[in-house]
């Protein structure tokens, strides 16, 4: 039995055999840099996957910090400390008005959980809207209001789930597609107040990246939201994938959009990997909702975490890094689409900046979603040593976002990859 056997053995006594793993064969990884990770036996893998080390696996600006405040002290957050004020100030600092103040947390999960409390506090209401095919955190709430895998919690009776509609696939101009999703939300609505709910929020990620990508449409959030806040509800935006300059064109992926959320959670791009997350919203319900909750984060945003998160932003700005995120993203776009008029098992290309993917389809009439062939290809790019995943309805998209660090030299050697994997499809 090989060292990696026996580690899995072990993994599975210690973890449970249901605990996740990606690849038909797992990567028993050891050690990361920049946009490379590698394995036990020394093998490097280009790493097309992670977004939670945002600024590159083990960057020495951000693990220097870490180790410089860790050395110094950490304690919980009830006492004073310039590290943990002046990040907030620099962080709510990269957000439109009325955004100003931030709770800290250790986790997304832990932030979205926070974010629903703090929009019930505020409307009163208890209705929660979420895309019919999302996944928000794992808490007990918010693994009920996962709709893109099966949980044992039951959907609850004050969400509804709303589908949304694909560009690549539903009929419409952009104005009726719009209006089409508006219409869901709408549809939400009332039912909910029909079953005598009051709305509190729309819980949505702006890129809809689990939902596959969907190519962006202007209106499309805008008028949702507009519904939402006339029935008395928020808009809680999560940006664990969309933010921290993945798209190129801007910091959050909210800002791609016209309309400002009333409360945005952040998650695993905050500390590079270190366990920090948070939610952005008005300073004067902070404070309401601090005073009627007494609410404290023992270890959310501690000393440690925030010289984490000050160092990511240093390296976003100091090495041009929502620049590289859109140039580089546009070069593997382009990339895409020669691969696109290559391959036929190709349906589509999506994405943007540093957050991209590709639709497979069968060679049927109607274009079926290649699932099967998917999971092989993600299979197939793991052993010529490049990691992604999959998303979508059907499983039937790649899921490709690189640490924000990731070059064009990188985005040749994916490329590559790509297009002998698919040949060998």
């Amino acid at each position: 039995m090989s060292d990696t056997e026996a580690l899995l053995e072990r993994r599975y006594r210690a973890l449970g055999r249901n605990a996740p793993l990606f690849y038909e064969r797992p990567v028993h990884l050891v050690r990361g840099e920049g946009a490379r990770v590698y394995d036990a036996d020394g093998r490097a893998y280009l790493d097309v996957y992670n977004n939670v080390p945002c600024v590159g696996h083990c960057h020495p600006h951000v693990v220097q910090a870490i180790a410089r405040q860790a050395a110094t002290l950490n304690l919980h957050t009830r006492y004073l400390h310039e590290t943990v004020v002046s990040y907030a100030e620099r962080l709510t600092a990269t957000f439109a008005d009325p955004l100003d103040a931030v709770m800290f947390t250790c986790s997304g999960t832990e932030a979205n959980e926070l974010a629903l409390r703090l929009a019930r506090f505020q409307t009163g209401g208890q209705g929660i809207i979420v895309s019919d095919f999302s996944y928000h955190g794992n808490s007990e709430t918010l693994a009920a209001l996962t709709t893109c895998f099966p949980t044992p919690e039951p959907f609850p009776a004050f969400a509804r789930g709303v589908p949304v509609p694909d560009p690549a696939h539903d009929q419409g101009s952009e104005e009726e597609l719009a209006a089409i999703f508006a219409a869901h939300v709408a549809a939400a609505v009332r039912d909910l107040q029909a079953n005598g709910i009051q709305v509190a929020a729309l819980l949505i990620d702006t890129l809809f990246a689990n939902e596959g990508l969907p190519r962006r449409v202007p209106g499309f959030v805008e008028k949702a939201v507009e519904i939402v806040r006339e029935a008395g509800g928020l808009f809680i935006c999560d940006e664990v994938q969309a933010g921290f300059a993945r798209t190129g064109d801007a910091m959050w992926g909210h800002q791609l959009t016209g309309a400002t959320p009333d409360i945005v959670t952040l998650g695993k791009p905050m500390g590079n990997g270190h366990p920090v997350a948070g939610v952005v919203t008005r300073r004067e319900w902070v404070d309401g909702f601090g005073l009627a909750a007494n609410y404290f984060n023992t270890f959310g945003g501690n000393p440690v975490s925030a010289a984490a998160g000050m160092a990511v932003l240093d390296v976003i700005e100091q090495e041009g890094l929502q620049d590289n995120s859109r140039r580089v993203g546009a070069h593997v776009r382009a990339g895409l689409d020669r691969l696109m008029a290559k391959h036929p098992i190709i349906g589509n290309v999506r994405g943007q900046g540093l957050f991209f993917g590709l639709e497979l389809v069968q060679a049927d009439a109607a274009a079926s979603p290649a699932t099967a062939e998917t999971k092989r290809l993600i299979n197939l790019m793991r052993e010529r040593g490049a990691l992604m995943s999959r998303i979508g309805r059907h499983d039937n998209i790649l899921k490709m976002r690189p640490p924000l660090v990731f070059t064009t030299e990188d985005a040749d050697l994916l490329l590559s990859m790509l297009d002998d994997a698919l040949v060998d499809l």
